[in-house]
């Protein structure tokens, strides 16, 4: 028995709690396990000297008799309370259970079969920006892995059951040494089952699932966008073993709309006009989503100006106002011009050189920018 002062070993304090008495020690355990610490060997005697400090300070008798009495209270050759292994409160193993856990990536448990939930799947649904915008119920077909119907899941042909296996006993564990210590892992044969199908079911071939292609409803709300996704509680692969079914994420696509661009909760659309209608202004019908509505486009409106029309964008599916419609001017050049209607723009662009300055005061003023530009520069 170590004498060295348990509380110290383990870096605690005499009135600590059993549940950071509990951390304390697995903090120690995981830092000093031989498994991690194979050419350690003062390591390895670290590690048993926290297993004996906790043994002791976690059995509340023990305990006290070692506050009371120091290593005397609890060295059974001099008549203390006992050894590792007397009268235990059955935290010691409990612990070491969640230590081989992290160490291991699995511990010790009982036998019998281990259900396992089924696969989480993922389905990609294209959608209209209407249909995104508006909501609706579409159907689609997703191939899944489902309980065979045949054996009801088991495996094992119909009026058969699965024998124990051989290897784990049935109990779905087998103990494997690491290092000195003999710890429990799944079966390799049976995968933690404990049992072993003997006479297959032919329809799942052993498996106790099957592939099939379900055909399932799915309400799209309002407002959704490409990246959200719908999430169909059950509607996964099947669990093995009797297990829960996982979930099927929809995940959402908007397709590329001819007229519009979606930004989050706003549109926007470019709406070319004439020249004419640029300089002299005009009413345009503008299409929304919702239908059609009239635009007063003012006299003199240059390229590029946005125009905002409230109320007229998406109302986002997590909620909040809805968005507006922004619809860009493109002024459009004419093209495929008649010999009679280009000597009457010759006309008119001579009447505007009269008058540069007043008619197009963007191109003087780029006009003026330039020249002082060349000015400064020395060549």
């Amino acid at each position: 028995m170590s004498k060295k002062d348990y509380y110290e070993v383990l870096g605690v304090a005499k009135n600590v709690s059993d549940a950071d008495l509990k951390k304390a020690f697995k903090r120690k355990a995981m830092k000093f396990h031989p498994d991690r610490n194979s050419d350690d060997k003062d390591a390895e005697v670290k590690f048993k000297e926290a297993r004996e400090a906790y043994d002791i300070l976690s059995n509340p008798k023990k305990r006290a008799a070692y506050d009371q009495f120091g290593h005397a209270g609890v060295d059974p050759s001099m008549g203390g309370a006992g050894g590792f292994g007397g009268g235990g409160s059955g935290n010691f193993s409990d612990i070491f259970g969640d230590v081989f856990s992290d160490i291991f990536g699995g511990g010790g448990g009982g036998g019998g079969q281990r259900a396992y939930r089924g696969a989480d799947l993922r389905y990609k649904l294209d959608l209209d920006l209407e249909e995104a915008v508006s909501g609706t119920t579409v159907k689609i077909r997703v191939p899944v892995m489902t309980s065979c119907g045949t054996c009801e899941g088991s495996g094992s042909k119909k009026g058969s059951t699965p024998s124990t296996c051989t290897t784990c006993g049935g109990q779905g564990q087998v103990r494997m040494q690491q290092g000195f210590f003999s710890v429990q892992q799944t079966c390799p044969r049976c995968h933690g089952t404990g049992k072993m199908i003997t006479d297959p079911c032919g329809t799942c071939h052993g498996q106790g699932r099957v592939k099939e292609t379900k055909t399932l409803s799915v309400k799209v709300p309002p407002g959704v966008d490409t990246g959200d996704r719908i999430r169909l509680s059950g509607e996964g692969e099947a669990g093995e073993f009797g297990g829960p079914p996982g979930d099927l994420y929809v995940e959402t696509h908007v397709r590329d709309h001819a007229i519009f661009q979606r930004e989050e909760s706003n549109l926007y659309c470019e709406m070319p006009i004439s020249f004419v209608t640029a300089a002299l202004g005009g009413d345009l019908e503008v299409p929304t989503l919702e239908g059609k509505v009239k635009l007063k486009v003012p006299a003199e409106t240059q390229s590029g100006k946005l125009f905002r029309l409230r109320g007229k964008g998406v109302k986002p599916v997590r909620g909040g106002a809805v968005g507006d419609l922004m619809c860009r001017v493109v002024v459009e050049t004419p093209v495929n011009l008649t010999s009679q209607q280009k000597d009457l723009l010759n006309q008119f662009e001579k009447t505007l050189n009269k008058s540069q300055d007043r008619h197009n005061p963007r191109s003087t003023s780029w006009l003026d920018g330039v020249k002082k530009f060349f000015d400064g520069v020395k060549f």
